[in-house]
């Protein structure tokens, strides 16, 4: 095995790489994700009037479950010694299911491409799941691209 972690993973891609902690999303976390983005909408921040709503009570914002996602990596994939990871994008990204207030989500990855683009650059692209604890369809599903430059 390659003493560099990073070059390590690049042998691994068509495979699950790992499966991260469970996050809590509690009514705090909402709150705070959108003070932060400024969406303010009732169906995320306002309890009473979401109890009313399509789904019984608030919901996370698909953006913050989205952005739960680099925490959730960095459980799984070993430190990166020289190299600095990159957010590059999504070439894909469904919301399956609500992620009701108090809910827990983990990360599944499987590494769909790991490969070398020059000497100092990795690209490496994630099918990720999003689960939530005890339901039925995960909270979303996603192909996440990542970059690594040598520092």
């Amino acid at each position: 095995m390659p003493a560099d972690p990073l070059e390590a993973l690049l042998q691994r891609a068509g495979q699950e790489i790992g499966v991260s902690g469970w996050q809590d999303v509690d009514q705090t976390r909402i709150d705070a994700f959108a003070a932060t983005t400024g969406d303010h909408a009732w169906a995320h921040v306002d309890p009473l009037r979401a109890a009313a709503g399509p789904f019984g009570g608030t919901v996370a914002h698909g953006l913050l479950t989205l952005s739960l996602l680099p925490a959730m990596l960095y459980e799984i994939v070993p430190d990166m010694g020289p190299w600095m990871g990159v957010n590059y994008g999504f070439d894909r990204v469904r919301f399956v299911a609500p992620v009701p207030q108090g809910a827990r989500l983990r990360g599944r990855f499987t590494l769909l491409r790991a490969e070398r683009e020059g000497e100092d650059r990795l690209a490496m692209d994630w099918n990720v799941t999003v689960e939530i604890e005890g339901g039925a369809r995960p909270a979303a599903v996603a192909v996440w691209l990542n970059r690594f430059l040598r520092a």
